[in-house]
């Protein structure tokens, strides 16, 4: 096994690191007025194309009138465009952003695991649910309300003898009514 050598100390001096590192950035700032200039020699020249130099002397009324809506013609068309483009910008930006948030979510270290149909019974969903603390198995049918028969019977009694319901409450009303009510 080879030694692993210690490591080794940088070879070019602080000084020398320092007078390169501002030529580095006296070359950028040179590069970025090249770009700057180009940038505004383009638009003059773009704007030379599209937009040649008006000619307004010894025109008349109509003549001026046509050249007002030729020119608003021409304003129309290039909002449009810019619009579209600003749409258009819009839009990438915003899939850039999609998709920087789906690197990151890539790179991280968690990854979402596939779900998978499970079948659980209602006492291992309740013992998920409240831990330990439910004894026994709870029957789900045992909290229902019970119905006899009879009380079906008896109420449907009820409601044929109430009848007309004036003369039930002249019979109910009063101290009398009430014992009555109390009694059935």
């Amino acid at each position: 096994m080879p030694d692993i050598a210690p490591e080794r100390k940088c070879k070019i001096s602080a000084s020398r690191k320092l007078s390169l590192k501002i030529l580095l950035l006296t070359r950028a700032t040179e590069q970025l007025e090249a770009e700057k200039a180009a940038r505004e020699e383009e638009k003059v020249r773009y704007l030379g194309e599209k937009l040649p130099p008006l000619q307004l002397t010894g025109l008349n009324m109509d003549e001026m009138q046509k050249l007002c809506k030729q020119i608003h013609a021409k304003i129309d068309k290039v909002d449009e465009e810019r619009y579209d483009y600003e749409a258009k910008v819009i839009k990438n930006n915003r899939d850039i952003n999609e998709l920087n948030l789906k690197v990151q979510d890539l790179g991280g270290k968690f990854k979402k695991p596939a779900l998978r149909k499970v079948r659980v019974s209602a006492d291992e969903m309740l013992k998920a649910l409240f831990g330990s603390k439910n004894k026994g198995s709870m029957d789900l049918r045992a909290n229902l309300k019970s119905v006899k028969k009879e009380d079906i019977k008896q109420e449907k009694e009820l409601t044929l003898e109430v009848g007309d319901w004036r003369k039930n409450v002249e019979a109910m009303s009063g101290m009398e009514g009430r014992k009555k009510m109390f009694d059935a």
